[in-house]
């Protein structure tokens, strides 16, 4: 029996985390154990407790500890203006942004025929019931400018067209990439210079 089993195992599963691969896992774990009071068992805790109480708001899909997330609750927020999203780390971005005051809708992915996933498959059935329900008169779509983010917001400007002003995501979005890796001032120039669909 190995006496890093559990040491392998923790290596083993922060490998497979975005943007960490064998050896930064191992320096990461490392790292860990040495500032074990300070960084381990805060984190094994900090983990735990999210596991347990971290959810999906039913209203827009974002992720929080509670049935409705902070910014669908926020009167704040209730300006009518209603951002599209692909999913919740393009929500955060946006947020990390700070220039957007309205509320967001998170899709959960985009439409894509290869992959068998239809209007049904993510949550656009319930975008098109908060439009028809809440006080929406803008819908911003900032879908990834990929081809299936594309095909997605051109079904979404379908479908609601003549309810709600359309607008999307202007200049600073390159095609094909996506918003969870734009920098503030790209998202915040795309928003404030978006256009009429």
């Amino acid at each position: 029996m190995s006496s890093t089993r559990d040491i392998d195992a923790l290596i083993e599963m922060m490998a497979k985390l975005p943007g960490l691969g064998p050896r930064s896992a191992r320096r990461a774990v490392l790292h860990m154990i040495r500032k074990r009071a300070l960084l381990l068992t805060p984190l094994a805790d900090t983990m735990q407790t999210v596991a347990v109480t971290a959810r999906e708001c039913l209203n827009c899909g974002n992720v929080g500890t509670a049935d409705v997330c902070d910014i669908c609750t926020s009167p704040k927020r209730e300006n009518g203006e209603l951002c599209v999203v692909e999913d919740v780390a393009d929500l955060w971005a946006m947020e990390r942004a700070g220039v957007f005051k309205g509320r967001y809708h998170v899709l959960g992915g985009t439409l894509s025929a290869l992959d068998a996933i239809g209007p049904d498959e993510l949550r656009i059935p319930r975008l098109m019931d908060r439009v028809a329900t809440e006080d929406i008169t803008e819908v911003i779509l900032a879908l990834n400018a990929t081809i299936d983010g594309q095909t997605t917001a051109h079904y979404i400007a379908d479908q609601l067209e003549g309810r709600v002003t359309l607008t999307s995501l202007a200049q600073g979005v390159p095609i094909g990439g996506e918003l969870d890796y734009l920098d503030d001032g790209t998202i915040s120039a795309a928003l404030k210079a978006r256009k009429a669909i």
